[in-house]
């Protein structure tokens, strides 16, 4: 993340903007955090940890700084009267639990109906990533996609399914290993129709 100032995130209860801070004091906290958690900062494998720690963040969290109506902005109308399911599945992502900042890892399914054209199919895996690189639910993560989706698309019909493991079920409290979490969201016909539904689970594998 680059060290000038702007907005990070709003409070929930207010209207505040909280100021992203610079790069030395995102450093700094890092070194906070390597003292606390028992360790000492100065010594050698620890010296450029912080500097490293700023510029993975910059990754881990670089949906926040895109935006879901740049991606879907251009859509396809020459698609030979296509109209009907549209799915990209196994699409990888790796985000971030809001609530203990430790990953959790796994697949998206998207699927629409067009109503007047088609997005390029990368754009979904990018439309992933703009919301998986925040600290995030899962819950919350298949409610954005899909909403996303119907904003910018106006399809007739979306379905989202994300599958993933939760490394902080897996490598703290309960330790359980291997759990996966599904959620999924319908919207429009596959919403309506269980047999768009079922349409949609059997080319995802599901069924």
């Amino acid at each position: 993340m680059d060290a000038c100032a702007k907005p990070l995130g709003t409070l929930s209860t207010s209207t505040a903007i909280y100021p992203r801070p610079t790069r030395d004091e995102a450093e700094a906290a890092v070194r906070t955090l390597l003292a606390w958690a028992g360790d000492d900062p100065t010594r050698e494998g620890l010296l450029e940890t912080p500097a490293r720690v700023a510029r993975a963040y910059g990754e881990f969290f670089a949906g926040y700084d895109q935006d879901a109506k740049t991606i879907l902005s251009k859509t396809f109308k020459e698609v030979g009267g296509y109209d009907d399911i549209v799915l990209v599945r196994d699409i990888p992502f790796s985000s971030h639990c809001e609530h203990h900042m430790v990953p959790f890892v796994g697949k998206a399914h998207i699927a629409y109906l067009p109503h007047d054209g088609v997005v390029g199919l990368s754009k979904l895996a990018r439309l992933v990533e703009v919301y998986s690189r925040r600290l995030q639910t899962q819950e919350n993560l298949t409610t954005q996609i899909i909403e996303a989706i119907n904003e910018h698309l106006g399809p007739r019909g979306a379905a989202v399914m994300l599958e993933a493991e939760h490394m902080c079920m897996s490598m703290r409290g309960v330790r359980a290993h291997g759990a996966a979490t599904i959620t999924h969201r319908f919207t429009g016909l596959f919403a309506e129709e269980r047999s768009e539904q079922d349409r949609f689970y059997a080319l995802v594998g599901r069924r």
